[in-house]
């Protein structure tokens, strides 16, 4: 009894499977091993951004001067709204610093310089997603090439042994069906954690989104009370 449960554990079927069901399974593990890594990873980015972005928002919506605020963070690695904020803040800056005379171009630079960094911002949060959709999608299949491979394995083991005893065919139809769940092992978590990163990253990015058309507004807003005197007085 001993014997026959060894042979049937899932090392002595991962053991006695062929090179190519071997390699199917290894493969599959790898990539239910990377899955569960970008899970990790993007549970803790995208926690920790929230925690920025609520954290940004407060001190932006304090009443604190826009040139203290963008003093302070100019010095620091920035990512999300901090990001966009600096990146607009610095164009101001650089338009008024040459003399900048017509409201339409700097506002259009303003909020090309924003809309880079937005995309730049949301192109981090999407990163890796990619991964899990591909091995959301691939990983059934792979396992179904394995669980293909270990039934031909047992018609042959049929064909050489001229046996249709179940002892024969059960070892390869065993290996087979174990490729088969590996593959259904590394799948779901990925897309079940593709859909819910893809919704948790979609946002975030609105999230920016709305506040780069509230800075462009408040901006929009200063450029003009800047200019305006500027124009009259030529």
């Amino acid at each position: 009894m001993a014997a026959a449960t060894a042979d049937v554990s899932l090392w002595s079927l991962f053991m006695q499977a062929g090179l190519v069901v071997k390699l199917v399974m290894l493969g599959l593990i790898a990539a239910s091993v990377w899955t569960w890594a970008i899970v990790i990873d993007k549970y803790l980015a995208y926690g920790r951004a929230r925690r920025q972005f609520d954290k940004f928002e407060q001190v932006f919506w304090s009443g604190q001067s826009l040139e203290e605020l963008y003093r302070t963070l100019s010095e620091r690695n920035n990512t999300g709204l901090a990001s966009i904020f600096v990146s607009a803040m610095r164009e101001w800056k650089k338009s008024f610093e040459r003399g900048a005379r017509s409201p339409i171009g700097l506002q259009m630079r303003i909020d090309r310089a924003m809309d880079v960094t937005l995309a730049r911002e949301s192109e981090y949060l999407s990163a890796r997603l990619g991964s899990l959709a591909t091995i959301g999608s691939a990983g059934p299949f792979i396992g179904l090439f394995g669980t293909v491979v270990g039934i031909m394995t047992s018609f042959q083991a049929i064909a050489g042994s001229k046996s249709t005893n179940l002892a024969v065919v059960a070892p390869g139809i065993a290996e087979a069906l174990l490729a088969t769940a590996i593959g259904l092992v590394a799948a779901i978590p990925a897309v079940i954690a593709y859909n819910k990163f893809t919704a948790d990253a979609g946002k975030l990015s609105a999230r920016m989104e709305g506040f780069a058309d509230e800075f462009s507004a408040i901006l929009s807003r200063q450029i003009d009370e800047k200019l305006q005197p500027r124009q009259a007085a030529q």
